[in-house]
């Protein structure tokens, strides 16, 4: 009896298994299939098919990680669970995709599941600051049989594909405002330290002839240099101490997500580059491209000695701030190799 138990069990695992999505716990694509090939004689008409697509969140696993894009997957489908009534079949069907067949309802009941499902998020966005959701949703609804899956996919994703056209740029303006949110909330070390940053960034490139506007874009360049640790694990951001050479690795990768992000922002598209290339060396040992000299953006360079010289002269949880004689020493031990040597002279002028 034991043995008939656990093999019973084992079979009730296993069905679970191939007929639901692991993250999401709802039925998988397979399972909608023949479920509803299943019952496509019996299934009331008209019949509707929704279809709901998560949008940007290949840009959310690359800037935010994957925990936060398994988030508004599970999320999404909470919201869609609550619009399920008897007979429904809802399942994700893709990665960022999701289906739900309801029998017995038409055009005017689909619409308002559509409009119900885009106020959900828009709900949760106003009560998660820190979790931007952006859905495209769209239907279609056969009126009468034979009902073909194929069909009601094909036509419901044309909607879907029409809506995320539209929101494209509010969802990558919602996300970039998430990843801001959430690294003014992580960033309780360097409290300050985009402020001082702008200043001394603003000192340096008055003093060698920008004018006012190039300035001002200096200044945005200080305060979003570092957009890109968002996706760093706080393990690693917060860490007091040295990283290990996994965690350093791990540490280069924040600007190239700080690249992607501000590729995504209309805001600060024209500072992109800079962001990408903010930890270049002279010498060409910096990283992510390996530039040398001149090739550096004049930006990227203004920058670094900026903020080196902010991190020498700041506290940290593992040391105490550097007097600034001595941190204006290690500039200039540093020019030439890591600096540009002519930026390190016009940088101590202006501090002495």
């Amino acid at each position: 009896l034991r043995d008939v138990s656990e093999r019973k069990r084992a079979d009730a695992m296993l069905h679970h298994v191939s007929t639901h999505d692991s993250l999401t716990g709802l039925y998988n694509r397979a399972y909608l299939e023949y479920e509803f090939h299943r019952r496509r004689d019996s299934l009331s008409m008209p019949c509707a098919l929704i279809a709901c697509d998560i949008d940007g969140l290949q840009m959310t696993n690359e800037t935010l990680g994957h925990a936060a894009g398994d988030q508004r997957l599970i999320m999404t489908a909470v919201l869609l669970s609550e619009l399920v009534e008897t007979g429904a079949i809802l399942a994700r069907v893709g990665g960022d995709e999701f289906a739900l067949i309801s029998p017995g309802t038409g055009r005017k009941q689909a619409e308002a599941i559509c409009r119900h499902l885009r106020e959900s998020a828009d709900s949760y966005n106003s009560d998660n600051k820190d979790s931007f959701l952006s859905l495209s949703v769209g239907y279609a609804v056969a009126e009468s049989k034979p009902l073909e899956l194929n069909v009601l996919l094909r036509d419901a994703d044309h909607q879907v594909r029409r809506e995320k056209l539209l929101r494209s740029q509010s969802t990558r303006s919602g996300i970039v405002n998430t990843v801001m949110t959430l690294l003014e909330a992580r960033d309780f070390i360097t409290e300050g330290h985009a402020e001082r940053l702008e200043v001394l960034v603003g000192g340096l490139a008055a003093k060698i002839g920008f004018g006012s506007s190039q300035q001002d874009s200096m200044k945005l360049f200080a305060k979003f240099h570092d957009i890109g640790k968002v996706g760093v694990s706080d393990a690693i951001l917060f860490k007091p101490g040295s990283l290990n050479d996994a965690e350093r690795e791990e540490m280069k990768r924040h600007s190239e997500i700080g690249y992607r992000i501000a590729l995504s922002s209309v805001d600060l598209l024209h500072i992109a580059e800079w962001i990408l290339r903010h930890h270049e060396w002279w010498d060409g040992s910096g990283y992510p491209i390996g530039l040398a000299g001149a090739d550096i953006p004049l930006e990227c360079r203004i920058l670094s000695i900026a903020d080196a010289f902010d991190a020498m002269t700041s506290d940290r949880p593992y040391r105490k701030a550097m007097p600034i004689n001595n941190a204006i020493q290690e500039l200039k031990k540093c020019s030439g190799k890591q600096f540009d040597p002519a930026l390190v002279d016009v940088f101590c002028e202006l501090l002495q």
